[in-house]
């Protein structure tokens, strides 16, 4: 366990604390140091920086982004904010009302969707 709150950034001596006592981007590190404590290949993440300030979301993409090379990890993201699907994705999926409309390189259905949605 503490070798896991190291490599998300979650100090070992916090491991004890309740989760009131997080932040939300701790608790954001911790669920992360949860998804990995199966040595996962694969892990899904849903809208993983929603509830979380700007200079926190970048934090938790960035580690994300450390963890997948250090790993070999593949994720599948679920996420409404494009930003963070430009920053986090080699390939991506677009849905609209409930079906993929588009598949395909992340930088080519960002920057010039097939799709009018």
């Amino acid at each position: 366990a503490e070798e896991l709150a190291v490599q998300v950034g979650i100090r070992p001596e916090y491991l004890d604390r309740l989760p009131h006592a997080f932040s939300g981007g701790q608790r954001q590190r911790i669920a992360i140091a949860r998804a990995l404590s199966s040595q996962p290949d694969v892990i899904v993440l849903d809208e993983p920086t929603s509830a979380l300030d700007i200079s926190v979301q970048a934090q938790i993409l960035n580690l994300l982004v450390t963890l997948q090379v250090n790993r070999g990890l593949t994720y599948v993201l679920i996420s409404h904010n494009v930003s963070v699907i430009r920053h986090m994705s080699d390939r991506v999926a677009v849905m609209y009302l409930g079906q993929i409309v588009e598949l395909g390189d992340a930088q080519q259905v960002l920057t010039a969707p097939a799709h009018p949605y």
